[in-house]
This record gives structure tokens, sequence and C-alpha cells, in this order.
């Protein structure tokens, strides 16, 4: 995997993270919240009961989505997570945002997968010089804190459903389509991404589910025409599998 030259990680550098990181002696949840960037997810630590955990002694790395992160989630996808019923599937996509260890971008960008805390995948990839975690983006690396490293993210990372249940017939094969299409993309073979993407898009518009929101419909719909009128393969890719995680946002 290609290496991300410091020059390229630094050029997106938050000027608040950036001001929170000479405090050295602050720990993850501090500096997050130093940086004025993360409202959200401080709320969302608080009412998944880890920020104990995470101003523990580590060390972890962190991905934090900013707040314009969760901002891309469906409507009122962060409003229902912060229930306290929804506890169990808050915590789940928490951690599934934390790595045991510290990970700096310069051994992250040498992985092609990561196991978070909860047991679960992520899967990095380098592309245009830049380092994605499934498909969310890090826009800025290398926040360093005492008891841990913290790198940013664009987008929210949903974690796959995991063990198949039968009890949502769209999750599953949503979880199933990137599973393979992941595989694919990491290899090289990102048309075929791509179309494994495409296929479990219209599988998903065709069930006779109640399942999916009018929102979400549109967001596949609108996916799918978006690659299909696009020559680039890597493109095709990434705007299918943005669209996937927005489907399994919505049904958590």
């Amino acid at each position: 995997m290609k290496l991300v030259t410091t020059s390229l990680i630094g050029m997106l550098a938050f000027a608040s993270l950036a001001s929170a990181e000479k405090k050295e002696k602050m720990d993850i949840v501090d500096t997050a919240v130093a940086a004025g960037s993360f409202n959200t997810l401080a709320a969302a630590l608080k009412a998944g009961g880890l920020v104990d955990a995470l101003k523990g002694d580590g060390p972890f790395t962190v991905f934090a989505p900013t707040d314009e992160a969760f901002a891309k989630l469906p409507k009122g996808t962060v409003e229902t997570l912060l229930k306290p019923e929804n506890k169990d599937k808050l915590v789940d996509i928490l951690t599934y945002h934390v790595i045991s260890g510290r990970v700096a971008s310069k051994k992250a960008v040498k992985l092609d997968t990561a196991k978070a805390l909860n047991k679960k995948s992520i899967s990095l990839e380098v592309k245009d010089g830049s380092l994605y975690l499934n498909s969310s983006k890090v826009v800025k690396a290398d926040i360093k804190c005492s008891n841990g490293i913290i790198h940013v993210i664009d987008s929210v990372l949903i974690p796959s459903a995991g063990e198949k249940t039968g009890k949502n017939v769209t999750e599953d094969l949503m979880v199933a389509a990137i599973e393979k299409g992941v595989k694919l993309f990491n290899h090289g073979q990102h048309g075929a991404c791509a179309d494994v993407y495409e296929v479990a898009a219209l599988a998903g518009l065709k069930m006779d589910s109640k399942e999916l929101s009018s929102d979400t419909k549109a967001v596949l719909m609108t996916a799918l025409k978006a690659s299909q009128n696009s020559q680039c393969d890597t493109t095709r890719a990434w705007t299918m599998r943005r669209a996937l995680d927005r489907v399994m946002a919505s049904t958590k």
C-alpha cells in the first residue's frame, strides 16, 4: 500500500485541533471537547457511557467524526441513537471508531484492515494520497493525546450487522454486498466492486419491504444514477458504498 506523505496528511489540519494538541497532558476526550468540532461525538460518548473509558490509560486510537460528519447521517439518526433504549446500538457504533493501541498514520497506511474495540473489522485503503477507513476519509491525522491518538474522519463509520439474524433482510443484503465489495476493491477490482454495490442497491429497491424509508430509497436511486453515468470505476464504487452506508445507518 502506498505511503501517505507527511505534507498530504497535514494539508487539511484543523486549527482548533492543532491548538488542543499542544496541551500534551490532555486525554482523548478533553482534546476532542477542546477542539469544538466534536460536540455530537462528545454527546454520544456520554450517552453511551464511554467517557470514563476513553479517559483511561489506554492507549487508544480514535477515528473521530466531526459534527459535520454526523450531520451526513439520515435525518433523525443521531437523535434516535441517543435514546436510552438504543444504547447498545450506539455503543456498537462508537466502539467501531476505536482501536486498542497507538496507531499513527505512518503505520495505518500500511494496513489493509484493523480490528475495532467492538471486534469488527475496518477496511483501510489509500486513494489519491488520502487514507480511507471503509468509505470515510481521514482529513486530519496524528492528533497526539496523553492516552492515545486521534485521526479525524469526514463521515461516521457504520459497523456491519455481524451475524445475520434474518430480522432485517435489507440490512443483511447490504452487509453481504459490502463484505464482498471491500474484498474486490482492496484487490484492485473497482469495477466489480461497483457492480456488486449496484446490484445490492437495485435488489433493495425491488424488495417488498417497509425497512427503507422514502428518503433512503431516494439515496439509493440518486447513487445508482450517478454511478451509472460515471466513467470512473473508482468513483462508482465510492458513490455506491457511501449510499449503502447510509442505508445501514437508517436500519439501525
